[in-house]
């Protein structure tokens, strides 16, 4: 009885370090945000003087200064532009990466298993690998300075992770379903759009999620290939704030567009994540 009682207690006491390590980590890996959040209030010279989390002044006029935006574009319009490309960016993975997984989840042609090897071997490529051949080509067709270079691959079907996630998703699910509709009459296409893309549609759900969170988040092609104000994207625009020397000179400004910048990320993922979760955790059809 004793014994049991010592090992219930062991039990309780290693567990409720778990969980206060794991919440201090927590908190830990929050605060910056938090931080930041609560400096965007701050006037811009007690930023630093004061880096506590209860402000001692409050103000919006670092939203109101960093809202004007820059080159006499407003955020507004970097927004705009932004959500633009995160639609367009989601549409085009959606449409080519499905189609993509299910060709070689269901289909069979010459050369499958070699056209996938290759595929999934451009996952272990980093980026920075093609980045100058990509430049020089882009630059040939003369996209840079649009959307172009950053949009058109992914009608493409170039996001190799998209694709693998749908095609282990597409063979877990029964290939008596493709059967049973090819009798009913449905041709490849009917079995793709009435069968397969119902049923993906929590692993769908993931893509379109990370594919508007990678092109919300990608700065650096933005960066490379946005040369006009008009043009920029949120995460071009927030680097307007920094001067040529490296300085940021409107600091209060950069947190409130930072600060911004996160709400369509956190709604978002949290009215998606049932989807999500079960977009990943999913490996066939649940009974």
């Amino acid at each position: 009885m004793g014994l049991g009682n010592n090992m219930k207690t062991s039990r309780v006491v290693r567990l409720t370090l778990t969980h206060l390590f794991i919440i201090a980590l927590g908190l830990l890996m929050i605060y910056p945000i938090v931080w930041m959040i609560v400096s965007s209030f701050k006037p811009n010279n007690m930023i630093f003087s004061d880096p506590g989390l209860i402000p001692k002044a409050v103000t919006i006029e670092n939203y109101v200064s960093g809202w004007k935006g820059y080159a006499g574009t407003s955020f507004g319009r970097f927004f705009a532009n932004s959500f633009l490309m995160c639609a367009v960016a989601i549409v085009g993975n959606l449409l080519t990466c499905t189609m993509a997984a299910y060709a070689f989840g269901r289909l069979k042609f010459v050369g499958r298993n070699f056209w996938f090897a290759v595929m999934m071997i451009t996952l272990m490529l980093p980026a920075h690998v093609t980045l100058v051949p990509r430049y020089i080509l882009f630059n040939t067709f003369g996209w840079v300075g649009s959307y172009l270079p950053i949009l058109v691959p992914k009608f493409l079907a170039t996001d190799a992770f998209f694709v693998f996630l749908l095609v282990q998703f597409i063979r877990s699910l029964p290939k008596e379903l493709d059967e049973a509709a090819t009798i009913d009459g449905c041709g490849q296409f009917g079995v793709f759009s009435r069968i397969i893309v119902p049923l993906a549609s929590p692993a769908l759900v993931t893509m379109a999620l990370f594919t508007f969170l990678w092109t919300w988040d990608d700065f650096f092609n933005q960066l490379l290939y946005l040369t006009r104000p008009e043009t920029f994207t949120v995460a071009r625009a927030l680097r307007t704030f920094v001067g040529d020397a490296g300085a940021v000179s409107n600091w209060g400004g950069t947190l409130a567009m930072a600060a911004l910048a996160m709400v369509p990320i956190f709604i978002l993922f949290f009215a998606l994540q049932k989807y999500f979760v079960q977009g990943i955790t999913t490996t066939g059809i649940k009974g």
